[in-house]
Parts: structure tokens; sequence; C-alpha cells
């Protein structure tokens, strides 16, 4: 038998990871940002961008891609095994 599957089930797992990373860090921005705006003295950051920091949003919509496509690449390595059994 084949191990030819453990490389895309070992991809998919190490990006599916890394969107679940990306979607926790785009939320700590996000409420690092609102909360900046709340505590800060003036609105200075909020108007000039500066300092700047990866748009939340953007980190949270690439998480959920990054999930999905980890998901895709891990089935595709499960139906390689179960095909070569």
């Amino acid at each position: 038998m084949s191990a030819y599957w453990v490389i895309p089930v070992a991809i998919g797992v190490a990006i599916l990871l890394l969107g679940i990373g990306l979607i926790i860090w785009g939320v700590k921005e996000g409420s690092n940002y609102y909360d900046s705006l709340i505590n800060g003295f003036d609105l200075r950051e909020f108007f000039s961008r500066w300092p700047p920091r990866p748009e939340a949003g953007a980190l949270i919509t690439g998480g959920w891609i990054a999930i999905a496509v980890g998901i895709i690449i891990g089935v595709v390595g499960g139906l390689i095994f179960w095909l070569n059994k």
C-alpha cells in the first residue's frame, strides 16, 4: 500500500490550522482596533490609519477560505487512501 495519501492530508491539516489562526488573529485585530477607538482620546488613528494594521475582515475572510481549501485537500487525501485499499 502506498503512503501518497499522507501528503495531501498533512497539507490539508496545515492549511486548516492556518485558517483557524487567521480567524483568531482577525478577531483579535478587530477588537484591538475598535477598543483603541473607544478608549482613545482622539480619533487620529482612525482618520490617519496610522499605525498600519491588517484589516480584520480580510483576515477572517482569508481564514474561512483557508479552512475550506484545507478541508478539500484533506478529503482528496482521504479519497486517495480509501481508493488504494
